[in-house]
């Protein structure tokens, strides 16, 4: 029997799937950036900090050990249904679409790990900035943490197959129509599985277009979770600051 998902932010983000084959993603590695990022911002002990499409949440909680007031936000229930065993005073999770405000405002608000750039309509993307804006005090920074689409581009590996919990996944990438697109498929108890991502290929210059649009100004640019200065050809990441 084939299992097909067709919106594949909406659905593959909600199977035990998705969660098994990057269940290895490195912690050790989420955690330095965290701290990193928020010594650059020097945001204050108890500071309000917006986690933008947090997922299950470990970034939120790693954050919230740092004495932040915290409070993630995915589209996917079955992830907030799992972060809200860590919930506590300053710590809360929450369904909520990353297009729209939160209608509250933080000090800061990150959208971490490459959660950007899903949408099939460039006025969704363009949305959520506009949203990340909304949600900000006056003195308060945006962080999106994006991969670096030209680095990833010229490594992209066009198939390969990854072994997880004894499930065989094959991931073939490619670019196509201006996306980076991973086609999964696999078979677990009988059943054939395929999933899609799908994600803009967006650069430098494509964000510095969108938050022209939206009114933001960009105040920094990196390259790694060290944060150290970004290089469109070597970076694998793309990580900007702006308000």
């Amino acid at each position: 029997m084939l299992k097909e998902q067709s919106t594949w932010y909406a659905s593959w983000f909600d199977t035990p799937f998705y969660h098994i084959l990057y269940k290895d993603r490195d912690h050790s590695e989420a955690e330095l950036f965290m701290s990193n990022l928020t010594a650059y911002l020097k945001l204050p002990n108890k500071a309000t900090i917006l986690d933008l499409a947090c997922g299950k949440g470990r970034h939120s909680v790693f954050l919230n050990t740092l004495g932040f007031d915290v409070t993630g936000v995915d589209l996917s229930e079955n992830s907030i249904a799992h972060a809200k065993q860590f919930e506590n005073d300053t710590l809360h999770f929450e369904v909520h679409d990353m297009c729209k405000p939160f209608n509250r405002q933080f000090d800061a608000v990150f959208n971490l790990f490459t959660s950007f750039g899903y949408f099939d309509k460039d006025e969704s993307n363009l949305n959520t900035i506009k949203a990340i804006k909304e949600d900000l005090n006056p003195s308060g920074f945006g962080v999106i943490d994006f991969m670096n689409s030209e680095y990833v581009i010229d490594n992209l590996v066009p198939e390969n197959t990854k072994t997880v919990n004894g499930i065989d996944f094959l991931q073939k990438r490619r670019l196509e129509n201006g996306y980076i697109i991973k086609d999964i498929t696999f078979h677990h108890e009988g059943e054939f599985y395929q999933f899609q991502e799908r994600v803009r290929a967006f650069t430098l210059q494509d964000f510095k277009k969108l938050f022209k649009l939206a009114n933001v100004e960009l105040i920094d640019v990196f390259g790694d979770y060290k944060l150290r200065k970004f290089d469109a050809k070597t970076s694998e990441r793309l990580i900007l600051i702006f308000k």
